[in-house]
């Protein structure tokens, strides 16, 4: 079945090369498509660009979200569930592409997609830009062209019917989520589910710092979001002790007290991090600032200090021991 069809849209031609079934779905802000897609050049050997079943994984996208490349949902707005179709679009569609793909591939590399970036003015950004990363990208970016999509669609989900992540929520979605996903964590906690608490916790966190990311550093704004950061970041350094996950605990806290220097509950999990992994000029250091900058803390400081000094004087002798017997072996 291959029918040529022109959208309305300037600039796109569609082919269908296997039919859906039903309807076309009711879209609303919000709706969810997913997808597999493949990015061709429009020359004579067809070059594939991406394909997303190679990096294995379908394409998800958000009506009302994509802005990057607002013409995919127009693509996908015109197919039935299961449909195949390919779209030829001109170089007035295909102008942010490059930036987009790059993006696309980090996430299947594991990499943060907006690695590189910083918190700058539409005009600063523009340098980053420069190279993507990827040469056959940057050949896209120095010579606009237009572009083939050959698009699979799997399904059309409601708002209602999808857990939203993250990114696709807007302001006011995210400042909801955080208490919500902050009690979550702590029902959690009480039935020592840790790791999922973990996650509850950071997830709220990335919603904080996604916000975070439009203010202005340490100004009002900023502030009040990082009022609600902290305690999450303790809560999931907190889990990550539970779990013997200490160097993650260690990253988190040395990042939290380089902007906080006189949290004493960040000192005590760091302290108890660095006793864990056998430093203990640092664990002391550490537990020594907790018991100075809060003094209704040094009970448990003094606790934690014997029971390192303990720990230390066993594994000394352990130590000694090990020693004596390679020495003995080795002069045997």
């Amino acid at each position: 079945m291959e029918e040529t069809y022109l959208l309305n849209v300037e600039g796109v031609k569609k082919k269908i090369l296997h039919g859906g079934r039903g309807e076309l779905p009711k879209l609303q802000d919000g709706s969810k498509f997913t997808f597999h897609f493949q990015t061709l050049k429009d020359d004579f050997e067809r070059t594939v660009i991406d394909d997303s079943r190679e990096a294995g994984m379908p394409m998800e996208i958000i009506v009302g979200k994509m802005f990057k490349l607002e013409i995919w949902e127009t693509l996908l707005s015109s197919m039935r569930i299961g449909e195949v179709a390919e779209f030829w679009c001109d170089t007035i569609h295909t102008g942010m592409y490059a930036l987009v793909s790059r993006g696309m591939r980090r996430i299947s590399e594991g990499r943060d997609p907006l690695e590189g970036q910083k918190h700058r003015c539409g005009m600063g950004n523009m340098f980053d830009y420069h190279s993507t990363g990827y040469d056959d990208l940057d050949e896209l970016q120095r010579t606009p062209q237009p572009l083939i999509f050959i698009m699979e669609l799997f399904r059309v989900e409601d708002p209602s019917a999808y857990k939203r992540d993250t990114w696709a929520m807007s302001k006011e979605e995210k400042l909801a989520a955080v208490p919500v996903l902050h009690s979550e964590g702590n029902r959690l906690v009480l039935r020592r589910e840790f790791a999922q608490a973990a996650a509850k916790y950071q997830e709220a966190v990335i919603c904080l710092r996604n916000l975070q990311a439009k203010e202005k550093p340490w100004e009002d704004g900023w502030l009040k979001l990082e009022s609600l950061v902290t305690p999450l970041v303790l809560n999931y350094c907190q889990c990550q002790l539970e779990l013997g996950e200490y160097y993650e605990v260690l990253e988190h806290t040395t990042e939290l007290l380089q902007k906080h220097n006189d949290n004493a509950k960040a000192y005590f999990k760091r302290a108890k991090a660095h006793a864990a992994v056998w430093n203990e000029r640092e664990a002391r250091e550490d537990f020594q600032r907790v018991a100075h900058l809060d003094p209704s803390m040094a009970a448990a400081v003094k606790k934690e200090l014997k029971q390192l000094g303990e720990r230390m004087r066993k594994k000394h002798v352990e130590d000694r021991k090990r020693y004596q017997g390679l020495f003995q072996s080795s002069q045997g």
